[in-house]
């Protein structure tokens, strides 16, 4: 005979999600996702197994979001593929390896007691307050005093980044960390670079809604298309009176080509035309050697075409 535990019975079994998923995850997930990982959680908690199109019928989600959900906890490391399906990763061991690993196994604790940390530990503790309600993780702790080493941010600076982060809605490891690569690789340290930065970014999207308006396009430029609007204002130091000569010259072809509109601003540039005074003065000249060079070959035309006419009264005679 065999006997069911009934401490597996589903009245009187729990299922754990562990604090670090409140903090590290679930704030950035999308609703639909957390319902998918809540009941894999529970699926996985009593070794059960489902198809993704029951998994859409259970939840009431569409089969697309279903699988984006899983894609999403794939991609954040909680869900893991393996040959005979998924397995679910332990999120407290995953947090436990951030906090060992090389480099990045530094407490809180160690890091509020480094000397040089007086000022890091206040502005940790304004972001923790700030934007995880008190309950930031700990490796966000290594990951931040890392950064302070790594780029030497000031403290305006990290608190801007998460900042950033926090407004965009992606106060996420992996995209907080790449807005601090790219702010590292462009050298911000202090406020003022932040500050210029930012200004930089706002004038090109200016300058990208400007250029879309002037060419009377009905979409939003494309990433390539804005690589090269930023190129022309940060490489060639030019506004939106040369980029609009450049415009104007292209509107004559029959498609709007921005790597036609970038051959001419390129070609401006290496000949140093720095002001609209400069180019306009440039085009005056090759249009005037244009015309001049028409004149001379409807010359050479006239020519021809009159030493033929007196070969053939000769013969005529």
């Amino acid at each position: 005979m065999k006997l069911n535990s009934s401490s597996k019975s589903f009245l009187f079994s729990s299922t754990e999600i562990p604090d670090i998923f409140f903090t590290d995850y679930l704030p950035m997930a999308k609703s639909e996702f957390v319902k998918v990982y809540f009941y894999v959680l529970f699926l996985a908690n009593h070794n059960s197994e489902i198809k993704i199109n029951d998994l859409s019928k259970t939840l009431d989600l569409d089969f697309p979001t279903v699988q984006e959900a899983i894609k999403y906890w794939e991609n954040q490391g909680v869900l893991v593929k393996n040959p005979n399906g998924y397995s679910l990763a332990n999120l407290q061991e995953i947090e436990l390896n951030k906090l060992y690993s090389p480099k990045v196994s530094l407490s809180p604790e160690t890091i509020e007691k480094n000397a040089e940390s007086k000022h890091r530990a206040k502005v940790i503790d304004i972001i923790n307050a700030q934007f995880f309600s008190g309950t930031m993780s700990p490796s966000w702790y290594a990951d931040i005093d890392l950064w302070f080493q790594k780029y030497g941010f000031d403290d305006q600076v990290m608190l801007g980044l998460f900042h950033y982060a926090f407004d965009k809605k992606a106060l996420t490891h992996p995209y907080v960390r790449s807005v601090a690569d790219g702010w590292g690789k462009e050298n911000i340290k202090t406020f003022s670079d932040l500050e210029a930065h930012f200004n930089r970014r706002e004038k090109i999207k200016n300058l990208n809604k400007e250029i879309a308006q002037k060419l009377n396009l009905s979409r939003n430029l494309t990433q390539y298309d804005e690589e090269y609007v930023q190129k022309w204002y940060e490489n060639y130091k030019y506004d939106m009176k040369i980029i609009e000569i450049a415009l104007k010259k292209a509107s004559n072809k029959s498609n709007i080509n921005f790597k036609y509109i970038d051959t001419l601003l390129s070609d401006w540039h290496e000949k140093e035309l720095n002001t609209v005074e400069d180019v306009n003065q440039y085009l005056t000249a090759t249009k005037t050697k244009e015309k001049k060079v028409k004149q001379v070959k409807k010359l050479e035309l006239e020519y021809t075409q009159s030493t033929f006419d007196n070969w053939e009264a000769l013969y005529d005679n």
